[in-house]
């Protein structure tokens, strides 16, 4: 890709509206009780996307459900983020859902970001790497994303792929 074609890409994504959608079963449940809990990975994310001179419009606490995931999807989307990403869930166990809630509604996936996610992480965590869905791609011109829930995937994450790419990733997911 050429100079040109990025910096058309940077002009034109100007502003980003990211929101973050934390897929737990367990907050979810304390947070609608009224109990405390922790959100690092939730928190960590916002540090970093608006470090990167990003827009948080939302943090959110969600359950492991499809429905429930895919519908946020679509709701951020029509309120007009750019990127939505969701954090956790993509695990091997029975309940965690977010791979298969988001890969059902994409339009195009970006194998690509799986990919080196999971190479990035062998580096940090060894072989257990291979056990991460890590997955994203594209809905309506909107880059949908799903990372685990682990603090130590959301650096990973974003600071090494997405955040240095994503006015970029933007302006190719909405050209006609």
């Amino acid at each position: 890709m050429s100079v040109k074609h990025k910096e058309e890409a940077l002009k034109e994504a100007k502003e980003v509206k990211v929101a973050i959608i934390v897929v737990s079963t367990s907050r979810y449940e304390k947070k609608i009780r009224g109990e405390p809990f922790e959100d690092e990975s939730g928190e960590i994310a916002k540090k970093i996307i608006e470090k990167y001179g990003y827009t948080v419009t939302c943090k959110e606490i969600v359950p492991d459900d499809k429905g429930i995931i895919q519908m946020w999807a679509k709701k951020r989307i029509e309120e007009g983020d750019d990127a939505i990403i969701f954090i956790g869930g993509t695990g091997l166990s029975k309940t965690d859902l977010t791979y298969e809630a988001i890969m059902e509604i994409l339009e195009k996936e970006m194998e690509g970001f799986g990919e080196i996610f999971r190479m990035l992480s062998y580096r940090e965590i060894g072989s257990a790497a291979i056990m991460s869905r890590a997955t994203a791609g594209i809905l309506n011109g909107r880059l949908l994303v799903a990372i685990p829930g682990s603090p130590n995937a959301i650096p990973i994450a974003l600071e090494k792929l997405l955040l240095p790419e994503l006015r970029h990733i933007i302006f190719h997911a909405r050209r006609k």
